[in-house]
């Protein structure tokens, strides 16, 4: 068999699950229910947040917060400062895709 193949759950609890993680990308799945959130931390990596069901409010740095819907793609760049969570009704469903894999940033 060639191809890998990858699990993520489809269920309506909070989720943050890893799904790939090589050299290449790591690809992360997630998934908030209303009042959820994700720790506050740097992206270590160039991050695309993929929202495939709800709405996600972001805050980078110092901006003020945003809110996209699902069907959004949103690419944050490496070292931003990060505040993810979810303040609405409906569950919020998203995959992070780290391109190139954080461990590219670790290399002297």
């Amino acid at each position: 068999m060639i191809e890998k193949k990858f699990v993520f759950q489809q269920v309506d609890d909070k989720v943050i699950e890893k799904i790939v993680d090589d050299e290449n990308v790591n690809i992360n799945h997630m998934i908030l229910k209303k009042g959820d959130a994700l720790p506050q931390h740097y992206s270590n990596s160039n991050v695309y947040m993929i929202v495939v069901r709800g709405n996600i409010t972001v805050k980078l740095d110092d901006q003020d917060p945003h809110v996209y819907p699902a069907g959004t793609i949103l690419n944050i760049p490496y070292n931003t400062k990060m505040n993810v969570y979810n303040q609405h009704d409906e569950v919020l469903e998203f995959f992070v895709v780290k391109v190139p894999s954080p461990r590219f940033y670790g290399r002297q």
